[in-house]
């Protein structure tokens, strides 16, 4: 079975951590490391600037520092990675942010990747991750929404958006694959996949991927 994979929400929305748990589903098996979906309790409803990326900071190294001990991976479900390297730097176990596993499975589906944020005051956030990444030079774009994260569970609106902003970063940015930029959106994939026509990266079910791919191996017994 391996050690459990925790995926922890920096936001205290039930609603987002429930939307999480569903996109996460399919990579469960019974053979498999068990994928625990939590959220902060003292995190914002939803994180949508630098002040509430860096407020939930501290809460989330707190919560995986109880988790520890059982852990075989962490995910940090948050599109802007909050914490992502201070709890590498504290923690003995795999730690995976969604932005860049997101990015980073795009890069193997595409030569240029376009990312869908939800409000224009990600996108300045983003830019500064991508360059401290060293990927502008595959970046196609990255657009908005317009819609802040409780307002994704208006599908009709929501899919709407994604769906506009998609085609305008596939026919006038270039890009041949997307990145949705808010952990909240994962139930848009497959219809927004449909609708543009290129490949969609769910965040989450990248790092989750990832995280569980590396615990299986750690737990493998091999010759």
């Amino acid at each position: 079975m391996g050690s459990p994979v925790y995926v922890i929400n920096p936001n205290s929305s039930q609603t987002v951590m429930a939307a999480i748990d569903r996109a996460v589903a399919p990579l469960r098996s019974a053979d498999g490391p068990d994928i625990v979906c939590l959220s902060l309790a003292e995190g914002p409803p939803g994180i949508q600037s630098q002040r509430d990326v860096d407020g939930v900071i501290m809460p989330m190294l707190r919560k995986a520092a109880e988790l520890e001990e059982d852990a075989g991976a962490f995910v940090i479900a948050c599109f802007s990675d909050p914490g992502l390297h201070a709890l590498r730097e504290q923690s003995g176990r795999r730690v995976f942010g969604i932005a860049e596993c997101g990015v980073l499975t795009a890069l193997t589906l595409g030569q240029r990747f376009g990312v869908i944020a939800i409000l224009p005051t990600s996108i300045p956030r983003h830019l500064r991750y991508f360059g401290a990444m060293g990927v502008l030079d595959r970046f196609a774009a990255d657009l908005p929404i317009g819609l802040g994260v409780a307002d994704l569970s208006e599908e009709d609106r929501t899919l709407g958006r994604m769906i506009d902003v998609g085609n305008t970063l596939k026919t006038t940015h270039g890009a041949d694959v997307l990145v949705m930029g808010c952990a909240g959106m994962a139930r848009y994939r497959r219809a927004l996949e449909q609708a543009v026509g290129i490949p969609i990266v769910e965040p989450t079910q990248a790092a989750v991927a990832m995280a569980v791919g590396h615990v299986r191996l750690s737990d493998a017994v091999t010759a």
